[in-house]
């Protein structure tokens, strides 16, 4: 297990020069809601996947048209699906909607690897997104970690949107930082996990609970897949099927 996902690694404020603090945006996104949860996310908040079994050839992602937008780091996103259809990077509540049903975009054309594999979970998903982000040291990664406004609009009878990632590049020395909140609502380094980014790594993270940024210590940029999905049977027999051996809940 240890060589797939690292649990409470160096988790320590004094190795961070910058740290979130109660003026954070995120401190003040709602956590307690009555919404539909994916008991696979209930203990830790996300939750690791089989490797793909097959790649997206270089040509299809590297050919789409990206925006310069900033998220996590220098980034940059080509939007596959989004609120409208239209090439957009901005929250579905911008269009006064959820964070779901969303419309291909033109570049879904151009990736018909991705979109089969988006279709194919069976879940209403929202914004689907491929992130190009350029390398970056913990130090400076972590002056970006953040929460999500996953769940903006998004009415108390249905399901919680997570997000789920798909390594399209190879960079295992990289990682996904997760931490869950502590009681002065700020990231809790005692909670501090790390998933590697090796090629075909995919995982789901209620990233409206934990803060997480990508540390990404290779010479070039890495590409990634990220898909909302709302929380559903249809998403959680899904993931069940897809469940790394060591991540599956004892029956």
């Amino acid at each position: 297990m240890e060589a797939r996902v690292g649990l409470g690694l160096i988790g320590s404020r004094a190795m961070d020069p910058f740290w979130p603090t109660a003026d954070h945006w995120s401190v003040k996104i709602p956590l307690a809601t009555p919404h539909q949860r994916l008991a696979q996310l209930a203990e830790r908040g996300f939750v690791v996947l089989e490797d793909a079994p097959f790649e997206v050839p270089a040509e299809q992602y590297e050919s789409l048209q990206y925006l310069d937008w900033k998220s996590g780091g220098d980034t940059n996103f080509a939007p596959i699906a989004s609120a409208d259809g239209e090439l957009d990077c901005r929250g579905f509540w911008d269009k006064g909607k959820t964070d779901k049903d969303a419309l291909w975009t033109s570049n879904a054309e151009r990736v018909p690897t991705i979109r089969q594999y988006v279709e194919s979970v069976g879940a209403n998903f929202g914004r689907v997104r491929i992130i190009k982000l350029e390398p970056q040291t913990r130090e400076d990664a972590i002056r970006s970690i953040h929460r999500d406004d996953n769940n903006r609009f998004n009415p108390d009878h249905e399901g919680w949107v997570v997000r789920s990632w798909w390594e399209l590049t190879d960079n295992p020395d990289s990682y996904m930082l997760l931490m869950d909140s502590g009681p002065d609502g700020l990231p809790d380094p005692a909670t501090e996990a790390r998933v590697p980014l090796h090629l075909g790594a995919r995982f789901v993270v209620d990233t409206q609970r934990l803060w997480h940024v990508v540390v990404h210590q290779g010479a070039a940029p890495r590409y990634a897949l990220i898909t909302s999905f709302e929380t559903s049977p249809a998403l959680s027999d899904w993931i069940d099927a897809e469940l790394a051996e060591h991540a599956r809940l004892p029956a």
